[in-house]
């Protein structure tokens, strides 16, 4: 059965909908008011193997805070959920993504306790329209309500615009490793706790 799930976050600051199958094609459609944003969305679908829609409408008047974190929570939201109860899943992923001079690191586990540690210098405080500190707050705030562990390195890089790129890719691909099924393994959950 294909993994699927459909998130509605609304707040006094964002009004989220968002549909995920991680069994997808790669296939997006998404809308946050924040081009970059929506094309790194784009390439976390991509790269990922997942379908996502979305559309986000936050109080980007004030700034793009609100509208980046409360995404990456809804995303964590959807992957936790389509994720059931994670028998037969790897559970846990990695990946090195090179973009031209850049290079970043990216690896995750479904283990059930939220953290993230982002370690990325960015040169430029924006990348087109989109504040390169939010990236920090995007990916803690998917680890937070997927429940994961979510470690992410720019290891080096020259351009701001390929580190931030590298990293969401890097993300995507990790996180298309951690969520794949195990044939041989499908009913088993993995850990020795027998709790995730």
């Amino acid at each position: 059965m294909p993994r699927t799930s459909l998130i509605r976050r609304n707040t006094k600051e964002t009004q989220i909908a968002l549909r995920l199958n991680l069994d997808g094609r790669g296939k997006a459609s998404i809308a946050t008011g924040i081009p970059f944003f929506d094309h790194m969305l784009d390439l976390v679908a991509r790269h990922g193997g997942l379908d996502l829609r979305l559309t986000a409408k936050g109080d980007l008047h004030v700034d793009q805070h609100h509208t980046v974190e409360d995404v990456g929570i809804a995303l964590g939201e959807a992957v936790n959920a389509a994720l059931g109860n994670k028998k037969g899943i790897l559970r846990a992923g990695y990946f090195l993504m090179p973009m031209d001079e850049t290079l970043a690191a990216a690896a995750i586990d479904f283990g059930g306790r939220g953290f993230c540690v982002v370690k990325a210098k960015f040169s430029a405080k924006r990348v087109g329209d989109f504040q390169t500190e939010l990236v920090e707050d995007f990916f803690q705030g998917f680890a937070q309500a997927a429940r994961a562990n979510v470690h992410l390195r720019v290891l080096y890089g020259r351009s701001s615009h390929h580190q931030v790129e590298a990293l969401f890719k890097a993300f995507a691909r990790a996180l298309r490793f951690a969520v794949s099924r195990d044939k041989r393994l499908r009913n088993v959950l993995p850990s020795t706790k027998e709790l995730l």
